[in-house]
């Protein structure tokens, strides 16, 4: 008997998912997995070469609270269950070939028979939904009067946060910096054509400047999207009350803060048992005795469930992003049921 699943190229996921579809699952997913809902291990990394590497992340997502009983005498798996993996690749030489430097596929199983019910493009998914999870963070822990943002980086994931924070925040100022003028410009063509469209927007003011202090000074929130692997930010830039979101550096021994900032702020993670793996920010501060384990305040998904963030105005929080393969998984998930219910794709079998 062959096996029927549904092929999804990148623009069919870019069809049936939206940020705002992202950012309300993104939140769902995080608090199933801070409350031992999701099996998954941290992901399993494999060095290519020198700049690249693959990573394998699998995850079973089980319904909420009350939803398997529901479902406990029928043949098919309890609704909002969800089952697969992402294969991911980094190489950071890409660029120079023309690729982006992250590709992913997912692939997406019946958690009631463990069939085959999709392959999709994943590299759209780990953008969007990055992105997703650090508006997350910010709705939670930024002040709520966070008007200004400082991005440093300008390829996609620049954009996709952009995208995402505008969704959550009225933002007034934009400021960008990265390495190369011509992607600072680039980020400040595209953005002045592509915003204006959000519930909460109005229009920001977006600028490239010169040096990344530049960008951060005065800034509600900071954005880090880079490749570095040495700290891009310095302690002394940020403001009280600032919202860090540090989403590059996920190898443990990179970094894209200054170890003093990661000491002096309140840390939240989207997982403790990955950040104390994979997060240079963490593992190194460790190492070098200027906090412990126990420096890391909460999961988004606590926070989600009302654990406490932000206590005043005036201290800095930093969210240190790795990603998860419940991110993935969830937002494959929705995007496979919306695909299959407009018909979107290919229906192929094995």
């Amino acid at each position: 008997m062959s096996v029927r699943f549904r092929l999804l190229t990148e623009a069919d996921v870019r069809s049936v998912l939206t940020m705002e579809d992202l950012i309300e699952t993104m939140k769902s997913a995080l608090e199933r997995f801070s409350h031992g809902r999701v099996t998954q291990p941290v992901r399993t990394v494999i060095p290519v070469q020198e700049d690249a590497f693959l990573g394998v992340m699998p995850a079973f997502v089980r319904a909420p609270a009350g939803a398997e009983t529901t479902a406990a005498h029928t043949v098919a798996a309890p609704p909002d269950t969800a089952l697969g993996a992402k294969l991911v690749t980094v190489f950071n030489g890409n660029h120079a070939r023309g690729l982006d430097s992250h590709l992913a596929s997912i692939v997406l199983m019946d958690p009631a028979t463990g069939a085959l019910l999709a392959l999709m493009d994943g590299r759209y998914i780990t953008e969007a939904r990055t992105a997703a999870v650090s508006a997350v963070s910010s709705s939670l822990l930024a002040r709520k009067t966070a008007q200004s943002l400082a991005i440093i980086g300008s390829g996609v994931q620049a954009r996709s946060h952009l995208e995402a924070l505008s969704r959550v925040h009225n933002l007034r100022q934009v400021t960008v910096w990265s390495p190369q003028k011509p992607h600072r410009d680039q980020f400040v063509e595209w953005a002045s054509s592509a915003l204006g469209t959000g519930p909460n927007q109005s229009e920001p003011k977006i600028t490239a400047v010169e040096h990344a202090g530049e960008a951060v000074v005065g800034a509600d929130i900071v954005v880090l999207v880079t490749s570095s692997p040495t700290p891009v930010l310095e302690n002394g830039w940020v403001k009280p009350g600032a919202h860090v979101i540090s989403v590059g550096a996920c190898r443990p021994n990179q970094r894209e803060m200054d170890p003093a900032l990661v000491a002096r702020a309140r840390l939240f993670v989207d997982s403790r048992t990955a950040a104390l793996v994979e997060s240079g920010d963490v593992v190194l501060g460790m190492q070098e005795q200027r906090f412990g384990a126990d420096h890391i305040v909460a999961e988004l998904g606590e926070l989600v469930a009302g654990a406490t963030g932000r206590r005043t105005d005036t201290e800095v929080t930093v969210f240190k992003s790795l990603g998860l393969a419940v991110e993935d998984v969830t937002a494959a998930d929705l995007a496979y049921k919306r695909a299959a219910a407009r018909g979107v794709g290919q229906e192929l079998a094995l």
